[in-house]
């Protein structure tokens, strides 16, 4: 009989995992049970126990976990070699990756060297009506949807943006076994070394994960006008964003993009300021839990989707705002 498994690599880095992965544990979960199958955490990490047992309590039935030195900062050719391994030894029926910076370098490396197909950048996922995984993504330019099947190769693969699905509950109670692989690849063969780490590579990790995001558009009229928004987020606890006209313009960098050709986010806060709300930038903030819009023209779709919006002089309204986060603050 075919395993039907359902595996979904979890990222970490310096022990800690990176909450997309926790994220695909929630539609991982959902098919498992159509399947009637078992949900597995895959872990690469160094003194990564913690996150396998976390895993298992946000609805994995199984972690696999490899422990290494080597596994403390991701190596693309280290975790490509441990997941091949791993698909090898164990053939799981589908598996998920984070479309983070790092999941969209190992999972086609993977895929390829399995001679596999593999989906990218999903928003959806679902089991079909005959049994296979059906991945769904925007096509050209956010203008419509696509579902995608792979019938005839074996791991079904997709990476699935962060933020598009919202992390389970954790519950503690729950109960799984942790399979403890030893892979070590020879350290001849590895090609690739970290020799530097930049800060915007930092930033652009924690921008998915944000509780609070402010991003700055066009509206802002030039880069120095930026400095509002990070006032704002800096009063607030947040971190910037930023839409693609303002990145575009080259006011800031494209690791603070939020959007169809940036990042999908879903902070719990997601404030708005000079952004007209172009669908390729609704797209990547939508699922947000509470939108705040600040804007002059009453018009701009973004307050199709905002919980709140402030028709007004963002010059104005701005450091009026941030003056009062810092005295309620105080």
């Amino acid at each position: 009989m075919e395993n039907k498994n359902i595996w979904v690599y979890i990222e970490t880095e310096n022990g800690i995992a990176k909450n997309v992965g926790y994220e695909l544990l929630a539609p991982g979960r959902a098919m498992a049970d159509k399947l009637e199958a078992q949900l597995v955490a895959v872990i690469l990490g160094k003194d990564a126990a913690d996150v396998a047992a976390q895993a298992i309590a946000y609805g994995a039935d199984q972690a696999i976990l490899v422990e290494g030195d080597e596994y403390d900062t991701y190596n693309t050719d280290i975790q490509s070699y441990a997941m091949e391994a791993l698909v090898r030894k164990y053939t799981p029926f589908i598996v998920l990756f984070g479309a983070t910076n790092n999941g969209r370098d190992v999972a086609p490396r993977v895929a390829c060297a399995l001679h596999t197909g593999l989906t990218a950048d999903c928003t959806g996922l679902d089991i079909d009506e005959n049994g296979l995984l059906a991945s769904t993504r925007p096509a050209f330019g956010g203008n419509l949807m696509a579902t995608i099947s792979c019938p005839d190769h074996r791991p079904q693969m997709s990476t699935v943006r962060p933020g598009v699905f919202k992390k389970p509950a954790a519950d503690e109670s729950r109960t799984g076994g942790i399979i403890r692989e030893d892979i070590h690849m020879d350290s001849a063969n590895v090609r690739v070394h970290l020799l530097e780490r930049v800060k915007e590579v930092a930033e652009a990790v924690h921008l998915e994960e944000a509780e609070i995001i402010v991003s700055g558009g066009r509206g802002l009229g030039n880069p120095e006008n930026f400095s509002l928004i990070r006032d704002l987020a800096d009063a607030m606890g947040g971190v910037v964003g930023a839409s693609r006209a303002a990145v575009d313009a080259g006011w800031i960098p494209h690791a603070h993009q939020v959007g169809q050709t940036g990042k999908t986010v879903a902070p719990k806060i997601y404030v708005a300021v000079g952004i007209s709300g172009a669908i390729q930038h609704l797209a990547g903030m939508s699922g947000s839990d509470t939108i705040i819009a600040i804007n002059k023209d009453p018009d701009a779709p973004i307050f199709s989707v905002a919980d709140y919006g402030i028709v007004g002089n963002l010059f104005e309204v701005v450091p009026a705002l941030t003056e009062a986060i810092r005295a309620k603050k105080a």
